[in-house]
């Protein structure tokens, strides 16, 4: 199946020029392997610095309090050769960084000094596991365990104690899925020096390969009140810490262990739920469950679960729907974004064949999981991923389910994969047929290209088999190109110019049964270009930005449906970290049958063609105050009316470990037929006592459902990997001209164990 079906003849030509230009770049002529082609010396040479990591002595031991007195840290020799990627690129740092590494058979011990001119400047007001650090100062570092530039674990603290973590991720587009919680410690410490931290990682938390003696390795540290960001190895702005090709080598390792493999996590969970509004059922309910994981090798780790449950997961963020398409809203379960990277599918497209929510959700309930296996890890030069779940029976009569996911990435040339995706659900009886997904992907990616400039391509094709009544046509079957996508994107993502121009083409019946299609039945052609320029030769104006976004959809007879233009004339981020932006669009809509805004009947647009314009300013004050925000206006054409858009968040932070946002979104929407608003408002509270123990709450509530809701959390980790859950929700319903009553209340107290051997 080729990702040009359907596209224009004329088109083929410059399309297929492009892919041999991609596939025969000077960075494919060496593979993943170290031992270099005869071509690679013909490129620029690779970074090459360097950290060696000291074994501790026999019998040797460390106090772990942040402090790096100890004999060990005093003999080995720091790294302190950091740059600038912000404001000066590649400039000397404002502050000193000294960074050691050693080791024994079961554990990585970095220690890191960071000094600071000013210790009352230090910013550290985050200390809940996994909090963003935006308004910190902060050190970040990388592990690629397997050196192969494209994925790696990532670290990082605060001044204050925080931990977080994650997998990383590149390609086009690159994430840091946090779901992935290692187990390891941080101990901090502040003095009049500055701050500095001791840092122990268990190799049983890692994959990796045992008979390698060097990892890749990368840090980066931010002076929050400077906005200064220091980089040890690539510190140009198209480089840094989140570009694994980017990092240098640790080296030195040796007799390591992971132990035997084994991890065991049962939980334990109990229920309250009180449903019914003038006569309250109450419903108790408790249940035990596990998780079994095993490495198979060091790099490959197989598991089971049992009962499986998502108790503790946040609630989603209300939102109030005033498009034609449903809303996606991210997967939030930990159980599916601990393996989702390695089922990540042309993510910058969007064709989602496997959108993990379909499985034990309906309709945003939950619907139980009898249990499951999955096989996550590495064989060879393939990232493989396989899980198969089964939901039990709804009390709404719906079947039983079996879900199986498959996928298998396949490391290519130097910075490239290949891939393929394979999905199934199946329903217990004989009402529906079996349902599956098939899809290949391509990346092929350089950051070598004109020197040392980064791009990308990617490509995918994705179809599924459908027997349900409604993928017919009357007595007519849809064709295969009626129920499948296809597209490519060209990306150019550097610094100061970004740009990108993707294809995608998805047909009329395109609904894989284990993913997400919001919108279906078009074609699209989309580029933008970027200007991201520093001002060096300002006290105040650090980065301008300029752009044009573009978007061409057509159905697929390549009639126009949805044309936008957006411009951003100016955009300004301030050295003090504020920042202004302003868009100017251009909107045309052809609307092939009626739209009911609320799906009520009072406002419905009638079949047509619309023409709008619009403008937005948003303006934002540096996260790290102590008092911040981020208010946006927004006017816009709307169908026949107008629409102005109006957000606001405001963030106060009186002392370490205390966070408050409210957070407001009001559309007011005026047309010929009357004017309605929805609002939106939403109050989270965090208070964490210690990076291990934190109290959440959070209240939602919008005017169109009329619902409002609070969720409660106390979090509190024993020891990483140790930990207990209590959470509390209550929901009431306001109508009209009434008071608030309640439509269900619920509390779950869950407690998890991490055993490994």
């Amino acid at each position: 199946m080729s990702i040009f079906l359907s596209v224009p003849r004329r088109w083929l030509p410059p399309l297929a020029a492009l892919f041999l230009a991609l596939t025969t770049w000077p960075a494919g002529a060496q593979p993943a392997a170290d031992a270099p082609s005869a071509s690679a010396s013909a490129m620029p040479a690779p970074l090459t610095k360097q950290v060696v990591a000291h074994p501790l002595d026999a019998g040797e031991s460390l106090v772990l309090d942040g402090r790096l007195g100890e004999a060990l840290w005093q003999r080995i020799e720091p790294i302190s050769d950091f740059r600038m990627q912000e404001p000066v690129e590649g400039g000397a740092p404002s502050e000193r960084t000294e960074i050691r590494v050693a080791y024994d058979a079961d554990f990585l011990y970095i220690g890191v000094m960071l000094f600071d001119s000013d210790p009352d400047g230090i910013k550290g007001f985050q200390r809940r596991w996994d909090q963003g650090l935006g308004t910190d100062d902060r050190f970040m570092w990388i592990l690629d365990t397997y050196r192969d530039q494209r994925n790696a674990y990532f670290f990082e603290i605060n001044p204050a104690g925080l931990m977080g973590d994650g997998l990383l991720r590149t390609g086009q587009g690159t994430s840091v899925n946090k779901a992935w919680n290692g187990i390891w410690r941080a101990w901090v410490d502040r003095g009049p020096d500055g701050w500095s931290a001791e840092i122990r990682i268990p190799f049983r938390t890692l994959n990796f390969d045992p008979s390698a003696d060097s990892w890749g390795i990368n840090f980066q540290r931010t002076i929050r009140r400077k906005n200064e960001e220091l980089v040890w190895s690539g510190s140009r702005r198209s480089e840094g810490l989140f570009r694994p090709q980017n990092a240098g080598t640790l080296s030195g390792l040796g007799e390591i262990t992971q132990g035997l493999g084994v991890e065991v996590i049962p939980y334990t969970l109990g229920t309250q739920r009180v449903s019914g509004g003038q006569a309250p059922v109450t419903d108790w309910n408790s249940r035990v469950g596990a998780d079994v994981n095993y490495s198979i090798t060091p790099n490959l780790r197989a598991g089971i679960t049992v009962n499986t449950d998502f108790a503790e997961t946040d609630v989603d963020d209300r939102q109030v729907n005033l498009t034609r398409f449903p809303l996606v809203f991210p997967e939030r379960r930990a159980f599916f974004l601990e393996g989702s990277s390695v089922f990540s599918f042309a993510p910058a497209s969007s064709p989602n064949p496997f959108f993990s929510r379909r499985i034990g959700l309906a309709d945003g309930q939950p619907v139980s999981v009898l249990g499951g296996a999955r096989l996550i890890g590495r064989a060879g030069r393939q990232d493989v991923g396989l899980v198969h779940l089964r939901t039990r029976a709804g009390l709404d009569g719906s079947a039983a389910e079996d879900y199986t996911v498959a996928r298998v990435s396949r490391n290519i040339f130097r910075e490239s994969s290949v891939g393929l995706l394979y999905t199934r659900r199946a329903s217990d009886g004989d009402t529906l047929p079996d349902r599956h997904t098939l899809g290949v992907d391509l990346e092929l990616g350089t950051s070598r290209f004109l020197g040392s400039r980064n791009l990308q391509f990617q490509a995918f094709a994705v179809y599924h088999t459908d027997g349900r009544p409604e993928f017919t046509r009357g007595a007519t079957p849809t064709t295969l190109a009626d129920r499948s996508v296809r597209g490519f994107r060209l990306n150019y993502p550097n610094r100061p110019w970004d740009a990108h121009v993707s294809f995608r083409e998805f047909g009329d019946a395109y609904d894989p049964a284990v993913g997400f299609a919001p919108r279906v039945g078009f074609r699209r052609v989309q580029p933008t270009v970027t200007w991201r320029p520093l001002v060096p030769q300002s006290r105040h104006i650090r980065e301008l930005t300029f752009e044009y976004f573009n978007e061409y959809l057509t159905d697929n007879q390549w009639q126009p449906l949805t044309v936008n233009h957006r411009i951003t004339p100016l955009g300004v981020r301030f050295e003090s970290g504020d920042a202004i932006t302003t868009e100017l669009t251009w909107n045309f809509e052809r609307l092939d049958r009626a739209f009911d805004i609320l799906r009520d009947g009072r406002f419905v647009i009638p079949v047509g063609d619309y023409g709008n314009r619009g403008f937005r300013v948003q303006a934002s004050s540096a996260s790290f105050r102590r008092l911040s925000g981020t208010a946006a206006f927004e006017r816009t054409g709307f169908w026949t009316g107008t629409r102005d858009d109006i957000t606001a968040n405001v963030t106060v932070r009186p002392m370490a470990g205390i966070n408050m946002t409210a957070n407001w979104v009001y559309n007011t929407v005026s047309l010929p037929t009357g004017s309605f608003d929805a609002q939106v408002y939403r109050l989270f509270s965090s208070v964490d006592l210690t990076p291990l123990v934190s109290v959440n709450l959070n209240v939602q509530y919008d005017n169109v459902s009329r619902l409002l809701g609070t969720q409660n959390r106390l979090v509190w980790i024993l020891t990483p990997g140790n930990t207990i859950f209590l959470v509390y929700q209550h929901n009431w319903r306001n109508p009209v001209d009434e008071r608030l009553f309640t439509l269900e209340r619920q509390a779950n107290l869950k407690v998890n164990f991490t055993q490994r051997f």
